[in-house]
């Protein structure tokens, strides 16, 4: 498994990483232990989590994930081995159970306090003194993410500083308790307005940002690509099969027993509309008319991109998994890139 630098750090981490979202809820503490160490066999060292997952997000099973993580650094003596990220939670009306006795009208954000006391009950929860990297999950203003392609401005917010939550984070590494920093869900003027703060010495330096980044949407590549490169701050690419969407289990209306989208429509959505339907059924046609495996195909492209640190790979099942690992090796031609690109051409970003 080829190793990459995270940002200008000291961290090395591996091309594929290991997601973890879906560990409490669609799967048991024992999968979440097995799938970790099926990636270690692969050559895998790094984790992704977050203190609101497993998702969809509930007050049952908020923290749920890092837990079983925890569980498995405890049973397993192999902290060293992990590269292990987490995140803290942005607003969002749905999480009116984290953090309420900081925010009593409900919003939870990313104030000074809310970003300390997030860090120190992941490390409780992941059962560390310690983050590797540790990550804003989205931001505190109101910008493009989560399904929106166009910007909107809106004069009044009342979004936390990014200065104040940055501020924190340094708070952070001064005490120990973080190694680098990282963003989510970003934006190209939300990553350069924290690497200015690095450079005054305002801030840690960003390593990375996750966003999503598949063949339904590429919109990364538009202006946080180039960033990625020239700033040494490479893509965390999540969502890399479009929540499933590109594994071709959903064409024709199908809804497989299980799978994310049957259980939890309304939460991943934003891939079911005519033109997303329309490229996905392109792109899983012209994988299968080579010979490959849909996901295998649109799991390599991802992997392919220059700008990309590490992939994070999800699945609920070890086969799913063990078919995503072995894409860690895997060179699409120059013949099948033309082809994906001319869908893309077609089916510009159907669904960000």
């Amino acid at each position: 498994m080829e190793m990459r630098r995270l940002g200008r750090t000291d961290i090395h981490v591996s091309k594929i990483c290991l997601g973890t979202m879906t560990w409490g809820q669609q799967n048991t503490e024992e999968e979440g232990h097995a799938q970790i160490e099926t990636a270690l066999d692969y050559g895998v060292n790094f984790l992704d989590t977050a203190e609101m997952y497993s998702v969809p997000a509930r007050e049952e099973t908020y923290g749920r994930t890092e837990e079983i993580i925890g569980s498995w650094l405890k049973k397993s003596g192999k902290r060293k081995d992990i590269v292990l990220a987490t995140k803290v939670a942005g607003p969002m009306p749905h999480l009116k159970h984290i953090r309420p006795h900081l925010h009593r009208e409900g919003r939870n954000d990313l104030d000074r306090r809310s970003v300390l006391e997030a860090c120190d009950a992941s490390l409780t929860r992941l059962g560390t003194d310690y983050i590797d990297l540790y990550q804003v999950h989205w931001p505190s203003r109101r910008t493009n993410f989560f399904g929106v392609l166009k910007y909107r401005h809106l004069e009044e917010d009342n979004a936390v500083p990014l200065e104040e939550t940055l501020s924190a984070m340094q708070e952070l590494v001064d005490a120990g308790k973080v190694r680098a920093i990282g963003l989510s869900n970003e934006t190209p003027w939300g990553l350069s307005k924290a690497l200015g703060l690095s450079e005054a010495d305002k801030a840690p330096r960003v390593a990375s940002v996750q966003n999503p980044y598949n063949l339904l949407n590429r919109s990364y590549e538009i202006g946080l690509s180039e960033m990625s490169i020239r700033e040494e701050c490479g893509l965390l690419a999540y969502s890399p099969l479009a929540s499933g969407f590109l594994t071709g289990k959903y064409m024709n209306g199908a809804r497989p027993e299980g799978a994310r989208f049957t259980l939890f429509s309304g939460t991943f959505g934003r891939y079911l509309n005519e033109a997303g339907e329309a490229a996905m059924e392109a792109y899983v046609k012209l994988a299968r008319e080579n010979g490959m495996d849909p996901s295998q195909m649109a799991n390599a492209f991802v992997n392919m991109q220059p700008f990309l640190t590490s992939n994070i790979i999800g699945a609920t099942s070890q086969q799913q998994l063990k078919t995503a690992l072995e894409t860690h090796d895997m060179t699409l031609p120059k013949e099948l890139i033309k082809e994906i690109n001319k869908i893309e051409t077609q089916y510009p970003m159907p669904c960000p």
